[in-house]
């Protein structure tokens, strides 16, 4: 959703305030000592690229994802996610086309997009290159001219008995959940798109808004169709990733980085927030780590083009799963959130031409870390260094791999050491790295430079 944006991301560090100020930090620790679910594979190795299907190509439709998959596979992604293809609410919506948050009809694709077919075709098409598909659902609210209107007991009343709107986003109406016959629309819903298109999971918007019971029902339901199925949850809620979802957002490192790169904290809060975090969360929970989606201004602009490079450095290096949003490969820097989200947007695939060692820095990073196990979920090491105030750097391990992992999140070069095993590392040339022979521990970086080093760990 694209109101009211720090909404969620203040929430979840409120709520684990609260918990330690009422004396109830046993809770948090409780769910920490628990294990998350067990998430596919092909999750935990992965990368998602989001595609806002209108904008994603000049035609703004579903055949126009299907044209490109050959790019995205070039680019070594193995997960897309669509933004919603339901149709757009009409009444109040916001500006010239509305939100396809806004959904009119759940068991509809929004037919400036293409058809059902068309659905199925790219699905296929995916699978045929050894890419999952997921879609976005929007369980909390509908469009205010929804069909499910027809039904006024499926939604929140306010004292007067009027159907209301969550928080100020008042172009949805919020749908009540503790009807029972809601909860089983939805989640037949839910089970009608898996099993009619052979779709791999969902993008659950708003996921921390609804019930956590009703996510874990869908969850045993839709395992029951086909198992081998993600579900990301928009939300940093330590209850979803125990039994509902494989992956959530990591929001307080997101917000850590602006205010690193943005704002001038030290480069240390992003070990301390990391490691905060993974002590609220169950045991292995996944995260997505994101920097660029469309309810942020673009990473190229909060963070400047450079910025933006490192900070992907830094995600696609650590564990969990980086996402690469609807053209950020190029250095697209069209808006894309609240009010652009409203109104006729297209990616400018021609951005290429200014930044053209940008898609061969995704495409580098993708497969060095699908090759790499201690790239995905090995254990992270964080070592000191000489310039803690702008330079993260950190060791990944799994099994005999180690890599080490160097980062200036800021515009001042960097001319210092690193306090490690300095024997037998080799520098991996990659697209955008600082480059130049290096003799660790001294490392020199360019402003918003970046290098990783490999060395066999026997």
């Amino acid at each position: 959703m694209v109101t009211s944006l720090r909404i969620f991301r203040v929430l979840p560090a409120l709520v684990c305030v609260a918990i330690g100020s009422l004396g109830f930090a046993q809770t948090a620790s409780d769910t920490a000592s628990q294990p998350a679910r067990s998430s596919p594979e092909w999750l935990k190795s992965g990368t998602i690229y989001q595609v806002f299907p209108r904008s994603f190509s000049p035609e703004g439709t579903l055949a126009g994802v299907t044209a490109r998959l050959d790019e995205l596979h070039s680019l070594g992604v193995n997960i897309l996610w669509l933004m919603p293809i339901h149709p757009l609410g009409q009444l109040k919506k916001k500006g010239t086309l509305g939100s396809m948050y806004a959904v009119r009809d759940y068991y509809a694709i929004d037919s400036p997009l293409g058809g059902k077919e068309d659905l199925r075709r790219l699905v296929q098409q995916a699978h045929a290159r050894q890419m999952k598909l997921i879609i976005d659902i929007v369980a909390n609210h509908t469009a205010w001219d929804s069909v499910m209107m027809a039904h006024p007991d499926f939604y929140k009343k306010d004292k007067q008995g009027r159907i209301t709107y969550p928080y100020d986003w008042t172009d949805v109406a919020a749908l009540d959940y503790s009807n029972p016959k809601l909860r089983r629309y939805m989640l037949d819903m839910l089970v009608y798109w898996i099993k009619e298109f052979d779709l791999d999971g969902y993008r659950c918007d708003a996921a921390g808004e609804v019930p956590t019971e009703f996510w874990e029902q869908a969850r045993a339901e839709l395992n029951r169709v086909k198992p081998d199925i993600m579900l990301l949850a928009e939300a940093s809620k330590p209850e979803l990733m125990r039994n509902a979802f494989d992956i959530d957002y990591s929001w307080p490192l997101l917000n850590t980085l602006n205010d690193v790169v943005m704002n001038g904290e030290p480069a240390t809060a992003i070990r301390t927030v990391i490691e905060q975090q993974r002590a609220l969360f169950p045991t292995g929970a996944l995260h997505m780590r994101v920097s660029d989606d469309h309810d942020e201004l673009r990473a190229v602009t909060r963070y400047g083009y450079r910025g933006a490079i490192a900070v992907s450095a830094l995600l696609f290096t650590l564990d969990g799963v980086p996402l690469i949003y609807n053209g950020m490969e190029v250095g697209d820097s069209t808006q894309s959130r609240d009010p652009a989200l409203f109104e006729p947007q297209t990616i400018f695939w021609p951005a290429a031409q200014w930044h053209p060692d940008d898609p061969k820095f995704y495409a580098a990073m993708d497969s060095l870390r699908s090759q790499h196990p201690a790239l995905q979920q090995g254990q992270t090491v964080w070592l000191h260094n000489s310039d803690e105030q702008h330079v993260v750097s950190y060791l990944r391990r799994s099994g005999s791999e180690e890599f080490l992992v160097v980062v200036n999140l800021s515009n001042t070069p960097f001319r210092g050491t690193i306090e490690c095993d300095s024997r037998n590392w080799k520098g991996i040339e990659l697209a955008l790295a600082t480059q130049g022979q290096m003799a660790l521990p001294f490392v020199a970086l360019d402003a918003f430079g970046f290098r990783v080093f490999q060395r066999d760990a026997k």
